[in-house]
């Protein structure tokens, strides 16, 4: 990881780009990690079907749900004249 303590992060994105800044960083992997941390608080943290056809099935129902209240909660943008 790199170590931006003393380092600000515009400075580094500019040097290494914006990409290559992500993959340095760990930026990618904290997004994942917050995600699904968002979606275990929300829907829950285990399945409660047994078998595996089922579960995908809960497991796309919870996503779809998720999904749209994510869709919900963000801004429209219009852009101004």
């Amino acid at each position: 990881m790199l170590d931006q303590v003393g380092e600000p992060v515009a400075a580094v994105i500019a040097e290494q780009g914006c990409m290559n800044w992500q993959k340095s960083s760990g930026y990618n992997a904290r997004a994942g990690e917050g995600g699904m941390s968002r979606y275990k608080r929300i829907i829950g943290d285990t399945l409660h079907v047994h078998s595996r056809p089922a579960q995908r099935v809960e497991a796309e129902i919870a996503v779809h749900g998720f999904s749209r209240m994510l869709a919900l909660g963000r801004p429209e943008s219009v852009r101004a004249a």
